[in-house]
């Protein structure tokens, strides 16, 4: 199903439109600020089109498998799953069988960069043992996915931007096809020693990135995601779903995942990576605006006026966005109120 036949879309569009146009009535007042602000963010006045990749580390905190969950059920144009900080190809193995309960057989995955870690896999006992590691290049597979279509590619980052340096540095030209918008980096990272988990994990590939001429990107940093109000827990509406008696298959496996998380790390999951989805998809639910930046030898992120000038996501509506989350994945289940 396509974002757009989903009544809710339509809504939103219409709140976005009117909030611009009223903004611009009121130039050089807060207002009119706003509406600025709304306006160079991917505005939703239009369906985004062209294929979409999602590059994941799957498998860890379940924010990863609720955003793959609703563009396996929402995304037709879901083209190529890669995954990242892989784990002896686990995280990739995860992916093939959680879409495929998903009803998404057909979407490749491959398994891209492993950076030595292991320590948030938590899903190896939900792998059936049938399950094949999936092998191929990830260059190859991005490469194919952009060969296919004369638009531009979607590419939603929500792991570490291994993978997608990787393909930069391989095929230059393909920047300019590739409409990038990534979770990661913070400007006020919650642990002022250290970067943002996924830049953290590879500072060069994030440095890389940033760096690229021409390549359009939008950044969602943590700054505006780590918040309770992404959060889900086992006490929560979302969760209570999952367990209903007659839930489909991947509900099942998402539920167990997220017992595994909640048992073995944090008590919830802060949904980063379906916000960022959302952004992917210039659904109005992430704000933007244009700021330049740069990072550190570990990877903090800084404002730099000889930076690279980025989107880069400056607040969200957080309660619209967790309603929407609930009727992506269980249209029929109760949602919390907007």
């Amino acid at each position: 199903m396509n974002s757009t036949d989903d009544p809710d879309w339509t809504q939103l569009r219409q709140q976005w439109q009117g909030m611009v146009d009223l903004g611009r009535r009121h130039p050089d007042t807060p207002l009119g600020r706003v509406a600025d602000r709304l306006a160079a963010a991917p505005p939703p006045a239009e369906s985004p089109s062209g294929p979409v990749i999602i590059d994941t580390d799957i498998g860890g905190d379940a924010d990863d498998a609720i955003a793959l969950a609703v563009a396996a059920l929402r995304l037709p144009d879901l083209a190529l799953v890669l995954t990242g900080d892989e784990c002896d190809r686990q995280r990739a193995r995860f992916a093939t069988h959680f879409l495929a309960e998903l009803g998404r057989p057909e979407v490749p995955v491959v398994a891209g960069a492993d950076l030595g870690n292991d320590r948030y896999l938590c899903v190896r006992d939900l792998i059936p043992p049938e399950t094949p590691a999936p092998t191929g290049d990830v260059v190859a597979a991005v490469e194919a996915v952009c060969a296919a279509t004369d638009g531009p590619v979607r590419w939603v980052g929500m792991g570490p931007m291994s993978n997608l340096a990787a393909v930069l540095a391989a095929r230059p030209h393909l920047a300019e096809r590739l409409l990038v918008t990534q979770m990661g980096g913070a400007l006020r990272y919650r642990d002022p020693t250290r970067a943002e988990h996924n830049v953290r994990l590879d500072p060069a590939a994030a440095v890389a990135v940033v760096r690229t001429p021409g390549l359009p990107l939008w950044l969602v940093t943590s700054d505006v995601t780590f918040t309770p109000e992404l959060e889900v827990t086992a006490a929560g509406p979302l969760y209570a779903a999952l367990t209903a008696p007659d839930a489909p298959a991947w509900a099942r496996t998402l539920r167990a995942h997220l017992d595994r998380w909640f048992t073995g790390f944090h008590p919830g999951t802060i949904q980063h990576d379906a916000l960022t989805l959302s952004a992917a998809l210039h659904l109005p639910f992430v704000d933007f605006d244009t700021t330049a930046v740069s990072f550190d030898d570990i990877g903090r992120m800084r404002e730099d006026p000889d930076g690279t000038t980025v989107p880069l996501s400056t607040g969200a509506h957080y309660p619209a966005f967790m309603t929407w989350l609930h009727r992506q994945l269980l249209p029929s289940a109760p949602v919390p109120a907007a």
